[in-house]
């Protein structure tokens, strides 16, 4: 981002911003209009809220929760009063780390997964332990090997959570299966009794409303134990506006009250005015209608990618076609190193284009090697423009470094 604002020439493919032209300015001022049309509306809105987050904001965003994962009404998993609100997803995954991870604990994570959360289990003093990603979802051989190994040395006992970006996952793009999802939590429970406590499942969906092809797939609050072992996350700032950053939480009863006490220390509630928005675009159905938008948007701007790393880059070069989300997870030619010394990064930078070194996104974990021949590619916030010509630039950088030296001919 410092990068963006320094060189305004630099084409980023690396930040995860959101569409800056379909931000629904107009539907946010007619809101804003209507939320202070009357005093006593006006002053409601302006006045401190509650730490848990607005009743009626609570209500409709589990309400919106169950009928996508077609869950069945009396299903304590969507109980609103399981639901805060809190200032953007971002708060709700540190407040949860923090109530439930001790300095020297083991996160479970995906290989790769959301770096700015590596980066929060570093300054809890937490260790995350990677298991290899798929593309639909964790590879339940590989979570079972990682499980028994840390029972074997005797560590099982600091597992306190796996951590999974379950929709459209922020780097690559991947979505975890239903199927995955049910037995990700079958595994997780066999080995609790060796472990000494529960061990949830933090299911960080904060793509999810960008879907933009095929079905969507339910939530593990759906499934057997999703209701006493699945902490979900979500946020109304990606697929509403990033501006306003509200996020949501959905916990099992056993967490609710630790969270709600640490919420209280951090802020004392979200805005209550940006809620007050938000209980009328949900209500309204100017929320649902964004959402159409904003889908169509970013499909557009996926299918300009695809066609620009097949005309750009080498033929070698492997990526995950998304069904959603904000980002192309590039895979290179081993031999081509993408991490932010390598010819590759210093090279894009020079030509004016920047993207997420994939290497990143890896766990500190001593039992593989982090691999470094992947990147990032962000089509959030680039116009389509900038997008062909950035991707036309990253590709133009990796067909020279292929290119047989003069010393080799």
């Amino acid at each position: 981002m410092a990068l963006a604002l320094a060189r305004p020439g630099l084409i980023s493919l690396a930040a995860g911003f959101t569409d800056n032209e379909s931000l629904p300015v107009r539907e946010v001022r007619r809101l804003f209009n209507d939320l202070l049309r009357t005093p006593q509306t006006g002053q409601a809105a302006l006045q401190y809220g509650t730490t848990a987050g607005d009743p009626e904001l609570r209500r409709l965003t589990a309400a919106w929760v169950r009928a996508a994962d077609r869950g069945p009404a009396q299903s304590r998993a969507y109980d609103p009063r399981r639901l805060m609100i809190t200032s953007g997803s971002q708060q709700f995954l540190y407040m949860v780390t923090e109530a439930l991870c001790d300095v020297g604990d083991i996160v479970l994570a995906e290989d790769p997964t959301y770096f700015v959360y590596l980066g929060l289990l570093q300054s809890h003093g937490l260790r995350a332990c990677g298991v290899r990603l798929e593309a639909d979802g964790l590879d339940l051989a590989h979570l079972e090997s990682v499980l028994t190994g840390l029972r074997h040395s005797g560590e099982l006992c600091r597992v306190k959570l796996l951590y999974l970006v379950s929709y459209f996952q922020n780097p690559t793009g991947a979505t975890t299966s239903a199927a995955k999802k049910r037995a990700i939590l079958d595994l997780l429970r066999q080995y609790e009794r060796a472990a000494g406590h529960p061990i949830y499942l933090f299911e960080d969906a904060a793509y999810r409303e960008l879907r933009f092809a095929g079905a969507d797939e339910p939530s593990a609050l759906r499934f057997p134990g999703g209701a006493e072992r699945v902490i979900y996350g979500g946020t109304y700032s990606k697929p509403f506006s990033t501006g306003i950053r509200v996020g949501f939480g959905l916990l099992p009863a056993a967490l609710h009250p630790v969270v709600m006490r640490l919420k209280g220390n951090h802020d004392f509630g979200t805005s209550n005015l940006l809620q007050q928005i938000l209980v009328r675009a949900l209500a309204s159905g100017r929320y649902a209608a964004h959402l159409e938008v904003l889908r169509r948007r970013y499909a557009r701007k996926a299918e300009v990618v695809l066609a620009a790393l097949r005309e750009h880059f080498p033929p070698a070069a492997e990526w995950w076609t998304p069904r959603g989300g904000l980002y192309v997870w590039a895979r290179l030619p081993r031999r081509l190193r993408s991490g932010p010394r390598s010819p590759v990064f210093q090279s894009a930078l020079r030509r004016g284009v920047l993207y997420v070194p994939g290497v990143w996104c890896y766990a500190d974990d001593p039992t593989r090697r982090k691999p470094d021949h992947e990147m990032r590619i962000s089509y959030g916030c680039v116009t389509e423009t900038h997008l062909q010509t950035g991707i036309a630039r990253l590709g133009k950088v990796l067909r020279d470094l292929m290119k047989p030296s003069r010393r080799a001919a």
